[in-house]
């Protein structure tokens, strides 16, 4: 796992600008910070920050192959989890490699195939590639999205990197954000539409895309995407077909040069992996270290609620010695979590989900004390349909993105004339019929069938792109690796035609999960209810974002003031809304980000 960034410009020679490249890079620094490199060249200038997690000797990057008196050269960040039969197949067509690492594989599969190498790669990855001899640059990402890329065009001249902020570090861009993005923030956020990347005139390079670009040609192409057909799979051979593509791919994700860990929280996603990897490490007499998180005062003040059914460390404690993992519990406080609120909106550059996000990476933080790579069972819920909205008839009727049916965003504390301008119900229905027209629709299901795959389609193309930018922000902002299974885009595939009822077999959400993890896990840990991620229960915690956005208002030089009604927000913060605790507490959590982020980008908003 790297962070990459890069400058093109067909109009001048970037040779001698290695000051704005470096800039660009030290910006991504924490997603590489065991090396650096740069390539500057003619129109091109590529940059690299490297997180070593395989041949340490031999994965430089920028890596360069010359062909006669022309040079192809790639920056690259992700694994290829393929990357060992690709190099036999590789050396069967006569090529040499001096190195064992996944980056020459993939440059020397660009030099076999063009732009379709990426039809041979199972993995996760984001890359540029600039061919000299064609004076082009290839952007690729891979199937799901895993790994982020960014880029912005203007004119004769195209900048990409990992984050947006490599792009930010360059003289050229500039921090802004128009009605479009506001309506992003305040009517989507902290999820957003695909290819947005809400500062204006920044986007991203879409899951299963590539991109080409010359001085005269710009094109995009969808190299992957979800087809619809009938499944005709018995349930015995689905459960083995599954079973089978868990283990092949948890497998191929245990190669590291590096220490390698695996997340645990007791629910059924991260156990199942857990117990596939742990049977891998035992292999080789080696004992696979596990982590879970948890609050102070988690115990005494836990109450069961639609989200969370019960606790998770006494779920943790089973799987740890059913498996025998080294287990290891992070316990934070209310206030280590309001400390570092804005931490994760530095790292993905947007404001996201708060508490939740914050936790998280400083679960990671934690975790890079002992290990560079990590195994999640992030996306199981999106691609096993395994949340409740898919059975409830509200939600599968709405006309609207399931999670905010009514929610509505955010957008009920905007000013009234903003809130008019905006109008957001009208922005988000927009989004969504754009997501409905790209439907592989199914002919012969039924209608519960057809919304059901209506919905798994709205989870898995615009819901999971926000919890994989999560994780990839909030890890790699320590310089740790996080690894998602669940996504292998072969296993998705598979799981999107098989019908619902049959991914909720016995009765029970992700039912067909649990029989494959049968002889994995104990009975009863793959009978457990579906209980979400985990956050503090402390009212010291609601009281410290309370106080913060009172602060907030209180200041005239806030940034926000000038999108929200003030008031609105002030009785909210106060305690005097009608909000039951947890909304009010993630409202105030979002808002609070929102101004962090105004500040500390300076943006400037044009409207």
């Amino acid at each position: 796992m790297c962070g990459i960034a890069g400058w093109i410009d067909w109009s001048r020679d970037l040779t001698n600008e290695g000051r704005t490249l470096k800039n660009m890079t030290d910006a991504i620094e924490h997603r590489g910070p065991d090396a650096e490199g740069s390539w500057l060249r003619g129109h091109a200038a590529l940059g690299h920050r490297r997180l070593i997690v395989i041949d340490p000797d031999g994965g430089r990057q920028p890596m360069l192959y010359q062909s006669e008196e022309k040079t192809i050269a790639l920056t690259y960040n992700g694994e290829l989890y393929n990357y060992l039969e690709l190099r036999n197949e590789l050396i069967e067509k006569n090529h040499r490699f001096t190195t064992n690492s996944d980056t020459e594989v993939l440059l020397h599969a660009y030099l076999e195939w063009d732009v379709d190498c990426v039809y041979h790669f199972n993995g996760i990855f984001a890359f540029g590639i600039w061919d000299e001899r064609k004076e082009r640059l290839m952007l690729g990402r891979d199937h799901l999205g895993v790994k982020p890329l960014f880029y912005t065009i203007k004119d004769d001249e195209i900048l990409f990197g990992s984050e947006i902020k490599a792009l930010l570090a360059h003289p050229d861009v500039q921090a802004e954000i128009d009605t479009e993005g506001l309506s992003e923030v305040f009517g989507l956020g902290p999820m957003k539409t695909p290819g947005k990347a809400i500062f204006k005139n920044i986007y991203e390079v879409r899951a299963g895309h590539y991109m080409t670009l010359t001085n005269k040609d710009r094109n995009t192409v969808q190299y992957w995407k979800l087809e619809s057909k009938e499944h005709t799979d018995d349930i015995e051979t689905t459960v083995r077909t599954i079973r089978g593509l868990l283990e092949d791919t948890v497998k191929r994700q245990l190669l590291a040069d590096k220490p390698l860990v695996s997340m645990l929280s007791g629910g059924l996603d991260s156990s199942g992996l857990t117990a596939i990897a742990g049977k891998e490490f035992n292999k080789e007499n080696k004992t696979l270290p596990t982590y879970s998180i948890d609050f102070v005062n988690n115990e005494e003040s836990f109450k069961e609620d639609f989200l969370r059914r019960d606790l998770d460390e006494p779920w943790v404690k089973r799987v740890s010695e059913h498996v025998g993992t080294d287990h290891t519990s992070i316990v934070f406080d209310a206030e280590k979590l309001v400390d570092n609120l804005l931490t994760p909106m530095k790292a993905r550059d947007l404001p996201g989900v708060g508490e939740i996000e914050t936790s998280l990476y400083l679960l990671f933080k934690e975790m890079k004390k002992d290990a560079t790579v990590a195994l999640s069972g992030e996306s199981a819920d999106e691609v096993f349909s395994g949340y409740p909205w898919f059975h409830q008839q509200e939600f599968l009727d709405a006309d609207v993105f399931p999670w905010l049916l009514n929610i509505g965003g955010i957008a009920g504390v905007l000013k009234g004339d903003l809130k008019e301008k905006l109008n957001i119900p009208d922005y988000q229905k927009k989004r969504y019929q754009e997501a409905l027209a790209e439907l592989p629709e199914l002919k012969g299901e039924s209608d519960v069938e057809a919304k059901q795959r209506r919905m798994s389609y709205m989870f898995i193309t615009r819901f999971l792109p926000f919890m994989l930018d999560r994780k990839d922000r909030a890890s790699m902002m320590t310089g740790f690796e996080v690894r998602v299974p669940f996504c292998d885009y072969r296993l998705v595939e598979y799981l999107w035609n098989i019908p619902f009822e049959m991914k909720n077999i016995d009765d029970i959400e992700k039912g067909i999960l649990r029989r494959a993890f049968e002889g994995y896990l104990p009975d009863d840990v793959r009978n457990r209810r579906k209980s979400a991620y985990p956050s503090t229960k402390d009212d010291a915690y609601l009281e410290g974002v309370q106080k913060w956005m009172i602060s907030i208002v209180d200041d005239p030089a806030s940034p926000i003031l000038e999108l929200i009604d003030v008031e609105t927000v002030r009785t909210i913060a106060e305690g005097n809304s009608h909000l039951p605790d947890s909304s009010a507490k993630g409202l105030l959590d979002y808002l609070i980000q929102v101004n962090g982020w105004l500040e500390e980008y300076e943006i400037k908003i044009a409207i």
